[in-house]
């Protein structure tokens, strides 16, 4: 199985080599490093994280890191890691950066401290973890993105992106800021379209769309007759016709699975053949809130 796709062919601003499938390490807490190197050992060769201890442990996705380089399992040039910055609207109180500090000085010890904890002088890709607001671009995100930029410049991160956003927060963006995010990363739901809006600004832009929570926030796609019949044809499970469609339609996909199993699954689904009727079959299913 191809471990990594070339993104070029999508836009003019990047080139940039990514994997078919992230991993992603929310809500592990102490399992963190054991599946982090699980993942890895099972294949996965793209790991996203967040410096923001109240939904991830970073420092426990370095500790498994660790794990798998001495173990000689992967190097780090193999991999892809991607972290986030968090405004402290979405911290608890266990902050990487000093409250009283400017923007531009928390991006900067929030870079600082996930180099730190992955072990590594740079990442493959810095992404703001959501605007400061939910209602539109604000003058603070454009403050946070320029110091996000500088850091890029500096070669502490090889791209940036952001998360958590409208179409609204996008077209704003665009209109505030000199260059596109290489990333968008939403949370993905097949009752409001998988997100068509933001992934067609995407497309059109050569932006890299990562669809999260494909599995977690469509629960009732997966018994769906249409993908249930779907798989039994196939003889696959649903989660992997999803995770295959999302692949069809340009998605990044990220799985936080904890189950050895799921993993194997997951990273098989990017070789199964899924017929284009089926792939706009799901793109337009009609999901029930």
């Amino acid at each position: 199985m191809v471990e990594f796709a070339t993104f070029g062919h999508l836009s003019k601003f990047y080139a940039m080599l990514v994997p078919y499938f992230l991993y992603g390490t929310a809500w592990k807490e102490d399992r963190t490093a054991a599946l982090t190197e699980l993942a890895l050992r099972m294949g996965f060769r793209g790991i996203d994280t967040a410096n923001q201890r109240r939904h991830y442990f970073e420092a426990g996705v370095g500790e498994g890191l660790t794990a798998a380089y001495r173990a000689g399992v992967v190097k780090r040039e193999d991999l892809f890691l991607q972290t986030k910055f968090t405004h402290q609207a979405g911290q608890d109180h266990r902050l990487p950066y000093d409250p009283a500090a400017d923007l531009s000085t928390q991006v900067a010890q929030s870079t600082a401290s996930s180099l730190e904890h992955l072990g590594t002088d740079y990442v493959d890709s810095f992404i703001m973890h959501g605007p400061s607001s939910g209602h539109g671009w604000t003058a603070e995100d454009t403050e946070v993105w320029a110091s996000m930029v500088r850091e890029r410049d500096a070669g502490r991160a090889r791209r940036v992106g952001v998360s958590n956003v409208s179409l609204r927060h996008l077209q704003q963006m665009a209109a505030a800021q000199p260059e596109p995010p290489a990333f968008v990363q939403n949370r993905c739901f097949a009752r409001l379209g998988w997100d068509r809006g933001v992934r067609a600004f995407c497309k059109e832009r050569g932006i890299v769309y990562q669809g999260f929570s494909l599995l977690t926030a469509n629960p009732e796609v997966l018994h769906l007759p249409r993908v249930t019949d779907l798989a039994r044809r196939l003889n696959v499970t649903p989660a992997q016709i999803v995770f295959r469609f999302a692949r069809a339609v340009g998605m990044l996909p990220l799985t936080g699975t904890s189950d050895p199993e799921h993993m194997r699954q997951d990273l098989a689904s990017l070789d199964l053949a899924l017929p284009d009727p089926a792939v706009r079959a799901i793109e337009y299913l009609e999901v029930s809130p």
